[in-house]
């Protein structure tokens, strides 16, 4: 997908490019920028030191040395004061400026860490929130895979009311159900299909035979309702999938086969980003064989977003990264 959140150590992220959160200096110091100077090695040290340092928002690229990237990109983050002395601006400007180095240097990949919000004091929820808006403006008018990485849930905070009535849904409306029950309909249907998340298991060849007669005997297939309800919400595919958070290649596998049968979080994607009804996204659902299911916890977050009218996916995988769920995308 697109964009994406992990939980991962970004020296371990086998990217085209790497952000560090760096002093002015660039010559290294503690949390991220620490880590990173000490994976990429001396080399890339000496290459900082001719690069006389570096103002907060800006940002300067170097070889990636011992890292498994091929570059790092540099930035310096605002130290937080109260809100009121351009830390923003500076936060925002440090994810352009990575993101457009990145691009310059026809980058495909690129890992970001939280920008300031470890030393530097941003407020966690507040660093989030600048860094999804700016890496998806970006995303928007260009083609890229970006990622923010956190090293544990404690670098990561959504917002605390958001948590609490998520939470709260949750255990209003969680059922256990019979096992076989719940693996029939959360199963992805695609068994060779390379986007299916990791996270969601196929149950078996028989599960899958027997839904493959779905596609050919509906009226209308999945691929041309998705269709049909792009047409209808006057979006172009393009901007329909990049709001959906699907890359070009999945989207343009889905448009070229009237029978492609999608995972059922790429379903919830497209109807998050069509933002249909709860009853429009059931019956998308039923075109690919699935359903929404109270034994399933990511079900029953996406229909807490849909039932309030909420179809920002991006707000919607912050809730889902906290539940420990799959993200929506691919």
């Amino acid at each position: 997908m697109p964009f994406k959140i992990v939980r991962n150590d970004i020296t371990k992220m086998n990217c085209d490019a790497i952000v560090n959160a760096a002093r002015p200096s660039l010559l290294g110091g503690g949390g991220v920028d620490g880590a990173i100077h000490k994976a990429a090695g001396k080399g890339m040290l000496a290459e900082c030191m001719k690069l006389r340092g570096c103002k907060a928002g800006e940002a300067k690229i170097t070889g990636g040395y011992n890292l498994p990237c091929k570059y790092v990109i540099h930035t310096v983050g605002p130290v937080y004061c109260d809100g009121k002395h351009g830390e923003e601006e500076l936060l925002r400007s440090c994810y352009r400026n990575s993101l457009n180095l990145a691009l310059k240097y026809n980058c495909e990949t690129v890992a970001f860490p939280l920008i300031s919000s470890g030393a530097y004091g941003y407020p966690k929820d507040e660093a989030l929130r600048v860094a999804i808006n700016e890496i998806i403006n970006f995303l928007f008018d260009n083609e890229m895979e970006v990622f923010i990485v956190v090293f544990d849930k404690s670098s990561f905070k959504i917002a605390q009311n958001l948590s609490a009535d998520v939470r709260e849904y949750i255990d209003a409306n969680y059922v256990e159900e019979n096992l076989h029950e719940r693996l029939f309909w959360t199963t992805d249907i695609p068994l060779q299909n390379e986007y299916a998340p990791e996270c969601i298991k196929e149950e078996s060849n028989s599960t899958y035979l027997a839904l493959g007669d779905i596609f050919k005997t509906e009226d209308e297939s999945f691929s041309e309702m998705l269709l049909r309800k792009i047409d209808e919400s006057g979006m172009t595919d393009v901007q329909c999938y990049k709001k959906a958070n699907i890359s070009r290649k999945l989207f343009s596998k889905i448009r070229s086969d009237k029978y492609y049968r999608p995972s059922k979080v790429t379903v919830l994607s497209f109807a998050i980003a069509l933002e249909l009804s709860f009853d429009e996204t059931n019956e998308m659902l039923k075109k690919a064989g699935f359903a929404l299911s109270h034994s399933n916890k990511f079900d029953i977050i996406i229909e807490f977003f849909i039932k309030r009218g909420n179809y920002n996916i991006y707000e919607i995988n912050e809730a889902l990264f906290e539940f420990d769920q799959c993200l929506l995308g691919g």
